[in-house]
């Protein structure tokens, strides 16, 4: 019986992502089961004592407990691995886990981080807020502007954090080239790729040397569980992130790593359908609203990077209502069909205004500085026929006046 074929790299180097998302890291128990076990056991017994010590001191190969190994967390990781093209990926609780192990796992006292001005707002709060308590300088900058990378590098710079595209401001970060920068000057580029996913947009391929998830988002992808992902090569796995992901324990349940596993299988379907979708709907907003952020938009003023890195723009864009708080605030009142939610990456297609909601814990001033204004909506179009989106949408701007 081939039980562990998903996990034998001399079969799946020659496998297409679509058969990596549906086989990628599969191992088979001696039942034979074709959907992935869910392994629901906290900790694993041994047949001896010397059984246990060996274990512990990694001289047998086993598990010892679900806060380090579990069998179909580990299936999840791996698969994220290989659509990533990583060597190796930790999967955690969250995408905000993620973050915090991602950069806490390789930062101390005295250490420096520049990151990226428009980002998610926990993201923002971890640079601004966290990493300053424990004495880690941080910096941010105009990610778009590869120039102020370079500027912005002390001697004591450790870490490049970005997000592209950016959440929900749509910046697009120039991979190749401030990853380069990093490698030059013997920086870790950690790039969030939530909005994209490894199925529209591989970081490690520009050179990133980390790439964080909120598995939540396009990988669940139908709103069901919260789940990260890390990945980066073996050595800086096993060496620098585990040690702090074993001790502090931000660990995916095996529950939800399964859902997960369940979601990887149709992500290409969706994205790309949902992508589609999304450059309907933007195209439509843009002769009714102020403004719109998509990278899929000629538009866009970085809509050539996006279209370099990106197979195409994602379900996500941002929009100007014009006006105010009062007008956003209508418009998502007047739907009907689309939900006001502030999670993003569903099979449904939501609507949030992020100044009140996801990004309400930045400062008014930092807000503004990246262009997070009251009458902007963060919109994640979903697997709905695109032209009943536009028909809502087109309902809601009537009752406002747009």
């Amino acid at each position: 019986m081939k039980r562990k074929s998903g996990q034998n790299p001399d079969i799946t180097k020659n496998w297409k992502p679509a058969t990596l998302a549906i086989r990628g890291g599969t191992a088979r128990s001696e039942w034979g089961e074709t959907s992935e076990a869910l392994f629901l056991t906290s900790g694993y017994s041994y047949d001896r004592a010397e059984d246990a010590a060996a274990r512990f001191a990694g001289e047998q190969q086993g598990m010892t407990y679900s806060r380090l190994q579990n069998p179909t967390v580990e299936m999840l990781e791996q698969r994220i691995a290989l659509l990533e093209g990583a060597e190796a990926c930790r999967a955690t609780a969250t995408g905000m886990a993620a973050m915090t192990a991602a950069l806490l796992c390789q930062l101390s006292a005295g250490d420096h981080v520049v990151a990226a001005k428009a980002a998610f707002g926990s993201c923002r709060w971890l640079t601004d807020t966290l990493l300053p308590k424990f004495g880690i300088e941080t910096t941010t900058i105009d990610a778009r502007d590869t120039a102020a990378w370079e500027a912005a590098i002390q001697p004591n710079t450790k870490v490049f954090f970005f997000e592209t595209p950016a959440n929900p401001t749509m910046d697009v970060v120039d991979l190749r080239a401030v990853c380069a920068i990093a490698k030059a000057h013997g920086i870790t580029s950690v790039v969030d790729n939530a909005f994209a996913s490894p199925a529209l947009q591989r970081p490690m391929e520009f050179g990133a040397d980390v790439v964080a998830y909120s598995a939540t988002k396009m990988m669940d992808g139908q709103g069901r569980v919260l789940a990260g992902a890390i990945c980066g090569t073996r050595d800086w796995i096993d060496n620098v992130l585990l040690p702090f992901h074993r001790n502090t324990g931000p660990t995916l349940s095996p529950f939800n790593a399964w859902v997960v596993l369940k979601g990887l299988e149709t992500l290409d379907l969706r994205i790309r359908r949902q992508s589609e979708n999304a450059l309907k709907v933007a195209a439509f907003l843009e002769g009714r609203v102020a403004k719109v952020l998509y990278p899929g938009l000629p538009s866009h003023p970085q809509h050539a990077l996006a279209m370099s890195q990106m197979e195409m723009a994602g379900p996500i864009f941002s929009l100007y209502v014009g006006g105010g708080r009062a007008e956003a605030h209508g418009l998502l009142n007047g739907l009907e069909l689309v939900d006001i939610s502030n999670n993003i990456g569903d099979s449904r297609s939501l609507m949030t205004h992020p100044a009140s909601t996801t990004h309400f814990g930045m400062a008014e001033a930092a807000r503004l500085e990246v262009g997070i204004t009251e009458d902007m909506l963060r919109l994640n179009v979903g697997l709905e026929d695109a032209d009943d989106v536009i028909a809502d949408l087109d309902r809601a701007l009537t009752s406002i006046g747009r």
